[in-house]
């Protein structure tokens, strides 16, 4: 299908946006066959109406689909019938209608603390000396770079040897400058003198038992182990350990738009949930502490 190569290649879009995308394109197509009683061709799709947009969102929120889920199937139906009237020479002009309001959730951070546990744990619990190296540099790099997990997959060997900052690409192939305290270094060094494979050049940095590619997953497992034997919340995930980051520096008095560089964020408004983050830490301390709250 040629929507999933313009996403791959010309908006560089990661594969799980593309397979979403082109599910949703697919979805949409066979609900309008339907929903006409006809056959809807690429022509079709050029004469649509506010109305069919609204039919197809009422019957994917008859299906179970939630407010969150429902805005992104409608960004993704608006992207597709762009992209069908621009393969025609048309200009898109897309029906008007509102998208489910979504409900707006905070990241839920983890203390300093926990952070640094969950890390120990779930490298204490790994069944190698140099696989629980590998899990700790893994989880204080998310905690201490704020990094995606993704992100620190996609890390080749050649950034070792570690200086004080490491260049990384983000979503959609933006590159940006992370700083990498000292405690990050020391043990992603000690994971890469433990290791039994050789990492060098544009093999990856993290490795698994085999030598290959670290899967994603395993990492998220240790994550639940340790989060199981520590008692803590199931909020705690890898990527809590990203928000864990941006909230507490936040916290000591980075400013918004440092900390939007140093997450990759393309917009403000996407750092900006964390001074939302940071009230609701305070007010709970308050309600917690004041003896009138």
């Amino acid at each position: 299908m040629r929507w999933a190569g313009y996403l791959a290649h010309d908006r560089r879009r990661s594969p799980h946006t593309v397979r979403a995308y082109v599910a949703t394109a697919h979805r949409f197509i066979k609900f309008l066959s339907r929903y006409r009683g006809e056959e809807v061709g690429r022509f079709g799709l050029l004469n649509l109406h506010a109305v069919d947009l609204r039919a197809f969102l009422a019957d994917r929120r008859g299906e179970g689909l939630g407010a969150a889920s429902a805005a992104r199937e409608m960004s993704a139906v608006r992207a597709f019938l762009t992209y069908a009237a621009e393969e025609q020479g048309n200009s898109p002009q897309l029906p008007r209608t509102r998208a489910p309001k979504r409900p707006r959730t905070l990241p839920r951070p983890a203390s300093p603390a926990d952070a640094i546990a969950l890390a120990e744990d779930a490298g204490a619990a790994a069944l190698s000396d140099w696989a629980g190296a590998r899990d700790l540099a893994i989880l204080l790099l998310l905690y201490g770079a704020g990094l995606r997990i993704a992100e620190a997959m996609s890390l080749s060997a050649k950034v070792m040897p570690l200086g004080q900052a490491m260049r990384v690409t983000g979503k959609r192939g933006k590159t940006r400058i992370v700083p990498i305290v000292p405690a990050v270094r020391e043990a992603i060094a000690a994971y890469v003198a433990l290791c039994p494979y050789p990492l060098k050049g544009d093999v990856p940095l993290f490795v698994g038992a085999r030598g290959g590619p670290l899967n994603a997953d395993l990492v998220r497992r240790a994550v639940r182990g340790a989060r199981g034997r520590l008692g803590l919340p199931d909020s705690l995930t890898p990527h809590a350990l990203r928000h864990s980051f941006a909230t507490h520096l936040l916290a000591r008095g980075a400013d918004l738009r440092s900390l939007q560089e140093l997450l990759g964020h393309a917009s403000l408004s996407s750092t900006q949930i964390y001074t939302e983050v940071d009230a609701a830490r305070l007010l709970d301390v308050y309600r917690h502490a004041h003896p009138r709250a």
